[in-house]
């Protein structure tokens, strides 16, 4: 209670009947008066000024109510005021939130971005919003279905926006599963008492096919006459307002291609198929930050032959050489010829026909050509050098579009009836020391031949044809003369063969014409005489084979090496050790007496001793696509330089450290792999070091430590770090 002045009220509302104050009267007063915004629930008391309430307040229907107070005298006039009484009322959480709909529906992409929201929820409350009582929070209740440990969608909960999860992002398929029901939950106070109102709501999403991906293989095709740019394709985000871009996988001078912010991509200019045949490059979309919104889509562009290129003469003039007498149908030779247009196309197909033959005698007709193969062939007219010795033929090569001549040169050659006859059929004997050089020519011979010159009828080819069972001996004919050179092909021993009586022949390559065969006039005889020499020490093994370790003590026996002189007379010192590894051996020398030298071959086979650790040998950089989504796993391998058997084995671990334990996993794949898995989700988008030890099965074990690099990184279409 108090005397009549201004004054504010707070009230809470509900509550009923209630006294407010007294206004306490001062002389002459002897009653109130309230006027202004009572709604039939504020009024005042005259005599004794109680202002009262006879109801409950509402702050949802009125949350100040302003009146004025007077007190009056006996006559009713006023003493004091009229002054103001404000009342406000303070509002209760009495009004649950309520959902704009009943139901929501909403419809998300296949690969949509994780937190990319693609539909909202909405409620209000009734009470006040400067108050906990307003202040809503929103989460997901049920998910139907939930095939997986995590939900697929999620909700800002201040917002009510929902967007796929990262589990989403990665796993919504409407092929697999087309529709999602949420039940959505919202709260009052904030979510943070137990008492809070409560409500909720369905929603209803449809999964559909992304509209991000990857065009077929687009065909264009070479030397286009249409004005560019020309539109080729198109790709759709699913998200509005991103910026499309395009993307070099291989640095070209130029990439004739482009794309607009609609998603258009145009081919630029024309494209020659002969310069380059197919392109690759990748479609991207990004925010206004710059960042990444969508997986890089790898675009592929064939470019379509046309028949845009001639045949070629491979050679300006094809030479053929035909005997005269060959008979009718005989292949004689082929004229080549190439086109650059595509390769087992009807663009690059070339077919053969004979324009002319010069001359045309004994007839116009003596050769034929397969349309398809470029093969000639001889009709059934035989050859005669003596009418004409050379034939020109223009070949006509064609394919749909062009044509091209092709000259070839026929050469008619004699047929082998003269066989090689020796100038002397007796060259008498030579006599040669035993120590003489292999290739060392020791006789010339000559033979002639009346066939054509330079030609398989006429080239002489001569050979030992008896007396030399071991090839000693070889010779070799001089092309232009056919001169022969009897050389020495193995070293001469006298004590194995002192003499060789040797009978040489002399044939030709092409074969004689029938009836006519080689005689003696086409053999010739010839002795050699071997002297004896001092021989050098011979070896009682070619080659001395043995094996150590390689971690073999300095000064240990290796080998024995044996020789001896194979005249009897001499005895033999072992004095050095020559060659690519002779420090690593020495020689104990024995006796001093042979002057001749000689030289065996040692191999030593070092066997193995494990001195070496393991390593890494991964072919390629180790990484996961951002973001994580759990079950990956990458395949590393390792190798060690020590000799391998088949019962080699590495095996792999982690270093055992908390944080390396708490994000990794490492398991075998086989003998020489293992596979790294990461734990969790939760990883960054950036460049890890993970700490992997490896070691083998060796006697004894060895162990090297590795920080193997691993990327976390954005990736394209392809599933390969962009």
């Amino acid at each position: 209670s108090g005397p009549l002045k201004d004054m504010n009220f707070s009230i809470p509302e509900g509550g009923g009947m209630r006294f407010i104050y007294q206004f306490i009267s001062e002389p002459p007063a002897v009653s109130f008066r309230a006027t202004g915004e009572k709604d039939g629930i504020i009024d005042i008391a005259p005599k004794t000024g109680i202002l009262y309430l006879n109801g409950s307040l509402d702050w949802e229907t009125k949350a100040v109510h302003r009146l004025q107070v007077e007190s009056l005298d006996e006559k009713g006039n006023i003493v004091k005021g009229p002054y103001a009484v404000t009342i406000y009322v303070e509002d209760v959480n009495d009004n649950p939130p309520e959902f704009d709909q009943l139901k929501y529906t909403g419809v998300v992409r296949q690969n949509s971005r994780p937190g990319k929201p693609f539909m909202q929820v909405h409620a209000t409350d009734r009470d006040d919003p400067a108050t906990p009582h307003a202040q809503l929070t929103y989460s997901i209740l049920h998910h139907f279905p939930n095939p997986y440990s995590e939900m697929l969608f999620q909700i800002d909960n201040v917002t009510g926006a929902i967007s796929p999860s990262k589990k989403g992002s990665f796993y919504l398929d409407p092929q697999k599963q087309d529709t999602f029901t949420l039940v959505v939950t919202v709260k009052d106070m904030a979510g943070m008492t137990t008492n809070a109102f409560t409500n909720s709501a369905d929603v209803i999403i449809t999964v559909k096919e992304s509209l991000w991906k990857a065009p077929p293989t687009i065909h264009i095709q070479e030397n286009s006459t249409q004005v560019h740019p020309v539109n080729i394709s198109q790709v759709q985000s699913n998200e509005q307002g991103v910026i499309y871009d395009l993307f070099e996988k291989e640095k070209l001078p130029r990439l004739p291609f482009s794309i607009d912010q609609n998603g258009v991509i145009y081919v630029t200019e024309p494209l020659d198929r002969e310069e380059k045949d197919t392109y690759s490059f990748f479609a991207v979309t990004k925010d206004n930050t710059g960042e990444l919104v969508d997986k890089p889509l790898n675009i592929h562009v064939i470019v379509e032959d046309i028949n845009d290129n001639p045949p070629v003469c491979q050679q300006a003039v094809t030479i053929i050489e035909v005997q005269e007498n060959e008979g009718g149908g005989s292949s004689i030779g082929t004229v080549f010829a190439t086109d650059n247009d595509k390769k087992d196309t009807l663009n690059s197909r070339l077919q053969f026909k004979i324009k002319s033959q010069v001359p045309d005698v004994p007839a116009s007709n003596l050769f034929v050509i397969q349309q398809e193969t470029g093969i000639l062939q001889l009709t059934g007219t035989s050859l005669s050098k003596h009418i004409v010795s050379n034939y020109s033929l223009e070949v006509l090569v064609t394919d749909r579009v062009f044509q091209t001549i092709c000259d070839v040169q026929i050469h008619v050659i004699d047929t082998n009836d003269r066989i090689p006859i020796f100038e002397r059929s007796d060259y008498d004997n030579v006599t040669v020391a035993e120590n003489v050089t292999v290739g060392t020519v020791i006789l010339e011979i000559q033979a002639t031949d009346g066939d054509e010159p330079a030609t398989g009828s006429s080239y002489i080819i001569y050979q030992v044809k008896e007396g030399d069972p071991n090839n000693t001996f070889i010779i070799e004919t001089d092309p232009e003369t056919n001169r022969g050179f009897i050389k020495i092909n193995k070293a001469l021993d006298f004590e194995a063969a002192p003499v060789y009586n040797l009978v040489i022949n002399a044939t030709n390559p092409e074969p004689l014409v029938s009836g006519v065969q080689y005689n003696s006039s086409s053999l010739a005889l010839f002795k050699v005489f071997v002297t004896n020499v001092d021989e050098p020490p011979v070896f009682h093994k070619t080659v001395y084979n043995t094996e150590v370790s390689e971690d073999i003590p300095v000064n240990t026996l290796v080998v024995t090496v044996e020789a001896y002189d194979p005249e009897g007379d001499s005895k033999i010192v072992l004095k050095e050790v020559q060659g690519k590894h002779a420090q690593y051996l020495a020689c104990r020398k024995r006796l001093l007496y042979k002057t001749q030298k000689s030289k065996t071959t040692v191999i030593l086979h070092l066997r193995d001793v494990n001195d070496n650790p393991p390593r890494l040998v991964t072919d390629y950089p180790t990484f996961f696509c951002y973001p994580v989504m759990g079950g990956e796993r990458a395949l590393i391998q390792a190798t060690d330089d020590d000799e391998q058997w088949f019962f080699s084995k590495l095996t792999f671990s982690l270093v055992d450290d908390m944080n390396t334990r708490n994000n990794w996993e490492i398991s075998k794949a086989n003998a020489t792999h293992a596979y790294l898995s990461p734990k969790h989700a939760n990883f960054e988008e950036k460049v890890y070091s993970v700490p992997v030890i490896i070691k083998d099965n060796g006697k004894p074990p060895l162990e090297r430590k590795v920080d193997l690099e691993v990327s976390v990184c954005k990736c394209s279409s392809e599933n390969w770090c962009f």
